[in-house]
């Protein structure tokens, strides 16, 4: 029987995007954005990714993560962005995850929005799981609150509450926080075959933040087993705006990866 070859080693952790969006296919900022993080074992969420790829690890280990936010003004190419349907709060519920070419991202579970039309388009578009939600995101001084309540497709009624006490300035991010922030593409699948959409945008300003409230249904909603336990890692950032490229063209034949350590 032939050998699989050997997948790329997974490509370095940066703060700075590793390659360049020649075609611009979405644009959009992310404002006020929440990252909670939990750590897992890669074997407790490799049955939870796409086809060609496996779990991202640092140091053995990976994670789940809850970031919530406002999406602000999703734009189609170079066009201004949408002022009401392109602006709502998003709550979405991700993995980390390296395909066989070595490109490091993120594979989501969930997001949950407040628009309808744009869960349609992403959910139709891009096979995307999109959700449609009530939600909410506030500011109180140094506090940000954020809820949401899922109303389509399902499980109706999975939540969640979030509150913020935002800290001090990051000046130099640990390698977990560069790992779990430091994302350029999303792994997915379109028709069957693997979907890479790259991102670009500049760095993160980053904000050590409190876990005041965290009342959620939607990591259980999203196929991961609950508790959990605290977050280990809990941060803020104003936000960025961002870029999407349209896929790249490979091969058609890709080797799918073993695990490995981040960055080593």
């Amino acid at each position: 029987m032939p050998q699989t070859p050997p997948a790329r080693e997974p490509e370095p952790i940066s703060a700075d995007p590793p390659h360049r969006t020649a075609r611009t296919l979405l644009t959009q900022s992310w404002l006020d954005l929440a990252f909670l993080h939990w750590s897992v074992d890669p074997s407790e969420v490799a049955p939870l990714l796409p086809a060609g790829t496996v779990p991202d690890t640092l140091d053995g280990v990976t994670y789940v993560g809850l970031v919530a936010f406002r999406m602000h003004r999703v734009g189609w190419f170079r066009l201004p962005g949408i002022p009401y349907l392109g602006s709502f709060p998003e709550t979405n519920v991700r993995l980390y995850s390296v395909d066989g070419h070595g490109r490091r991202g993120v594979v989501f579970r969930s997001l949950d929005a407040s628009r309808l039309v744009p869960v349609a388009v992403g959910r139709w578009a891009f096979r995307i799981p999109y959700v449609w939600s009530k939600m909410t995101v506030g500011t109180d001084a140094s506090t940000v609150t954020y809820t949401s309540r899922r109303r389509w497709p399902g499980p109706r009624g999975a939540r969640s509450a979030i509150s913020l006490d935002i800290g001090e300035r990051v000046v130099e991010p640990t390698a977990l926080e560069h790992f779990l922030t430091a994302r350029w593409g999303m792994h997915s699948s379109f028709r069957g075959r693997p979907l890479y959409l790259p991102n670009t945008h500049p760095r993160w300003p980053l904000h050590r933040a409190r876990l005041l409230t965290c009342d959620e249904t939607l990591l259980t909603a999203a196929g991961l087993r609950r508790p959990l336990g605290e977050p280990v890692s809990v941060l803020y950032s104003p936000g960025v705006p961002v870029r999407f490229g349209a896929p790249p063209r490979l091969p058609r034949t890709v080797a799918v990866p073993r695990p490995r350590n981040g960055g080593d």
